[in-house]
């Protein structure tokens, strides 16, 4: 089958989409048929340039920034189409061709001018503005972030980009969640998967001195982080030690770094700044506990999914897919609520061994629903219920 795969970004380009198509369509290249022959034959199409990226090491083929007729003629030579996301050009493409499509839903884009369900400017959760037709709503929300003119653009946009998604031969949502906040038309849920990086004889994680609660992530509004600064503020005011390690960039790192001095926490808490590969690894090695305090719902938290496979407790904000991903192998708290979060915190400060006992719970809940084989056969499985109904 010839699966061509369209992800507006890809490898070297780093996020939470860019993973995991990256790592489908890996596991789809390595699927094979009953005479050996590989199953699929991928094209992975993508706007984002190589740079020093070698895609040469690929075992697909990867078409970059690909112009108007070169990206028709790919639609119309493939059996099917994975879009990664509710991308509006080649769902008209494909519509146009008469090929049939599946969509991921990585976000809220067919359901949202800014894809994460945030009406502004006060920052709550959006109740689906769009859905319940109450448009005017939705061009204010991204007119505060934008302007009034690529507001109404947007929003024009969207009546396609909703209408094409609902006519797809498939709707994959990455948690349940998801699907019930989307309600679209032949839907499924995959949940997101990825390679075990353990063996049985590797570490969990090295610990010593402190406690480390760490956060991995974009700093930004959304992802709720000084609601960590304030359950940390209150945690040391109790005189309990901790360590604090936020890893990562963004808009919001010199707020952080404003509340973090006012609050006198610089004992306490430290920012490292974006980090991968052996740096990651090195600044999360002797950090036990994973804490994402988003305040938006959060489709699937692929961050809380890598660290339950490394068997670490993860402390979440029971907020859209998130406390669906942890279920009982982790802690929730309510959004928001500082409070909540320093009574979590205060569990594992008191009672170490929690650390031990969740974060096996966790790996057993990981290895069981988010491996990369698992993910790679339930979508070979709806690619092939496409054919096989477009044949028969």
């Amino acid at each position: 089958m010839k699966l061509l795969v369209y992800s507006h970004y890809f490898a070297p380009s780093i996020g939470g989409v860019e993973t995991i198509v990256l790592a489908l369509s890996r596991g789809l290249a390595e699927l094979r048929a009953g005479n050996g022959a590989p199953e699929f034959e991928i094209t992975v199409v993508t706007e984002t340039p190589a740079g020093n990226f070698d895609d040469r090491s690929l075992p697909f083929r990867v078409i970059r920034q690909p112009g108007f007729l070169l990206l028709w003629r790919l639609i119309r030579a493939s059996d099917t189409i994975h879009v990664a996301g509710p991308a509006l050009l080649p769902l008209f493409l494909a519509r146009l061709a008469g090929k049939p499509a599946a969509v991921e839903h990585h976000g809220y884009q067919a359901i949202c001018l800014n894809g994460i369900l945030v009406h502004q400017p006060d920052r709550s959760v959006c109740p689906g503005h769009f859905q319940a037709r109450r448009y005017v709503e939705c061009l204010r929300c991204n007119a505060w972030e934008t302007s009034w003119l690529r507001s109404c653009k947007n929003l024009l946009l969207m009546f396609p980009r909703h209408a094409l998604t609902r006519r797809v031969a498939a709707n994959v949502a990455v948690s349940q969640h998801v699907l019930q906040r989307l309600v679209m038309p032949r839907s499924t849920v995959i949940y997101h998967g990825i390679d075990d990086p353990l063996s049985n004889t590797t570490p969990l994680y090295s610990s010593h001195g402190r406690i480390c609660f760490a956060y991995v992530g974009r700093l930004v509004q959304e992802k709720g982080i000084p609601v960590l600064l304030q359950a940390a503020k209150k945690l040391v005011g109790e005189g309990h030690q901790l360590d604090v390690r936020l890893i990562g960039d963004g808009d919001e790192r010199g707020n952080l770094e404003e509340m973090i001095g006012r609050e006198d926490l610089e004992s306490y808490v430290h920012i490292t700044g974006y980090l991968t590969g052996t740096a990651l690894a090195d600044a999360l090695c002797d950090a036990q506990v994973l804490v994402m305090p988003s305040n938006w719902e959060e489709t699937a938290g692929l961050a809380a999914i890598e660290q339950m496979m490394r068997g670490r407790l993860v402390i979440v904000s029971d907020i859209g897919g998130l406390g669906e991903i942890v279920g009982d192998a982790g802690l929730r708290f309510t959004p928001g609520n500082a409070d909540a979060l320093a009574d979590c915190m205060r569990k594992v400060l008191q009672n170490p061994s929690l650390i031990e006992s969740y974060g096996r719970k966790a790996r057993e809940r990981a290895l069981g629903l988010f491996t990369r084989s698992r993910m790679t056969e339930e979508h070979a499985g709806i690619y092939r219920g496409i054919l096989r109904q477009r044949e028969g």
